[in-house]
């Protein structure tokens, strides 16, 4: 099986509208910044975008959002983005939030193969509404199911023709769950080598989860918010 594409257009080109996406990264940082330039490009729509956040307004997811392509988002942390908000008060944008943790735990699950878990986190909540509540050694939990995609887009520090995988720091945040929660799995790396170049000890996502990989280009690896301290 040929892994190896020329560039992101050519990897996404059987996404399809209404496809559901997970899409890697924490933040800002890590996130796959030339397959979601190649999403804007194809100008596909209705997708279910399944990621920690929905990017700020000019960069990352967002801009997916500002095209009006995305149309459920199911994220856990959305505080940088204006036009998110204004959608969702506008209810433009079906909209899911979920505790960051469950939400980890969900894609978790889908790349373990096992359909559901019991959680205490959001009992006695609104995300607990329409749930199934059990009691565990006195203590109430409501069930979670795993969380499945179409496609799983991520972006990896290194990798291989094989696609084999190495993130750095806290790219590794969602990003080696969601390689092996996706049907299919996309990976752009910024370095790519041949097989045997990467030390077995140092994979963190194993070649037999990836369907796809290229090298990406002109990474901005941007953040959320710079803050500076003035030195006295």
């Amino acid at each position: 099986m040929n892994k190896l594409f020329i560039d992101a257009d050519a990897a996404i080109a059987d996404i399809c509208d209404e496809a559901i996406l997970m899409v890697g990264g924490f933040g800002l940082n890590g996130i796959p910044e030339n397959l979601i330039a190649a999403l804007v490009r194809k100008g596909i729509k209705g997708l279910t975008c399944i990621s920690n956040n929905a990017g700020v307004d000019d960069f990352g997811l967002g801009l997916l959002l500002q095209t009006r392509q995305i149309k459920k988002m199911m994220s856990s942390y959305v505080g940088e983005n204006a036009e998110f908000e204004r959608q969702l008060l506008n209810g433009e944008l079906e909209v899911d939030l979920i505790p960051q943790g469950t939400l980890a735990t969900r894609i978790e699950m889908a790349g373990m193969g096992i359909p559901a878990f019991f959680t205490p986190t959001g009992y006695g909540t609104e995300i607990a509404i329409g749930k199934e509540i059990r009691e565990f050694n006195g203590k109430m939990h409501l069930m979670e199911l795993a969380l499945h995609a179409d496609f799983s887009l991520v972006k990896a520090w290194k990798g291989d023709h094989l696609g084999n995988l190495v993130f750095r720091k806290t790219t590794r945040n969602f990003s080696t769950s969601m390689a092996k929660a996706g049907n299919i799995t996309i990976a752009e790396v910024e370095e790519l080598v041949e097989p045997g170049a990467i030390d077995p000890d140092e994979v963190d996502v194993a070649g037999v989860y990836v369907h796809r990989i290229f090298q990406g280009k002109n990474y901005e690896k941007r953040i959320e918010r710079k803050t500076l301290r003035i030195q006295s």
